[in-house]
């Protein structure tokens, strides 16, 4: 299938999920995985603000993109944090040039084998959200037209949020948007479960959770609450296909 056919397929997948009562966290799961699979690129990450305008990660597609972005919410700096904070595009290109202005980052980044980085910010018109991260450790850059792929897929999530934040009271949508972040943290303890039982590395523990919420037709944060509270045998988990 050609990438327009893929993108117009993701556009409507995610069309059908923005109903009422949908779930922020897997809207979100599900644009950054179509990002990460429509571009050349090898990972990603999502940084929301929360209520209290702290940045967290929301979702992310490999552990080490995972702890990259906690870095940089950690040192309050870094591309993605800077997309945030300016609603701009910050291309990084080559790391290493990049070592200078975020030391801390490009270093780590570049050991988990990094070259280049891109981070597009979740906004609509004055209103900032978060950021869509994208990494490559390949020497292919993203062209104009793969970024422009990239912000449509970050511009969606950031419809989303704000049609909810004008359809309902301000305060209850930030209700949800929390809660999605404390999903995100139920997930990782799901996550721990799963790789201790099945004596896996934690990405291959969230693709396990991940895969079996896609083929069940689950919301991802419902799966791993049933996983932390011992409702479900993760031997089904564990040992379904993927």
């Amino acid at each position: 299938m050609s990438r327009e056919r893929r993108l117009v397929a993701a556009f409507v997948q995610v069309a059908v999920s923005l109903v009422d009562e949908y779930d922020p966290l897997d809207v979100v799961q599900e644009l950054l995985d179509r990002a990460v699979d429509l571009l050349p690129v090898d990972t990603g990450a999502v940084l929301l603000a929360g209520q209290d305008g702290a940045l967290r990660v929301l979702a992310s597609t490999s552990e080490a993109t995972r702890w990259l972005e906690l870095l940089q919410i950690q040192v309050r700096d870094g591309p993605c944090v800077q997309a945030y904070q300016t609603s701009r595009s910050v291309i990084v290109e080559d790391l290493a040039v990049a070592e200078a202005r975020w030391p801390l980052f490009a270093k780590q980044a570049m050991v988990e084998g990094f070259r280049s980085v891109y981070a597009l910010p979740l906004r609509l018109r004055k209103d900032r959200v978060g950021a869509l991260n994208l990494f490559n450790s390949g020497e292919e850059h993203l062209s104009e037209d793969d970024l422009l792929v990239g912000q449509a897929l970050a511009d969606i999530a950031s419809i989303a949020i704000v049609q909810a934040r004008l359809l309902a009271d301000h305060k209850a949508v930030n209700g949800q948007l929390q809660s999605a972040l404390q999903s995100r943290i139920v997930i990782e303890q799901a996550k721990g479960i799963l790789a201790a039982q099945g004596d896996l590395d934690p990405e291959a523990a969230f693709d396990a959770l991940r895969g079996y919420a896609r083929r069940t037709r689950g919301r991802l944060h419902e799966l791993a609450r049933a996983v932390v509270d011992r409702t479900i045998d993760t031997s089904q988990i564990l040992n379904s296909p993927r």
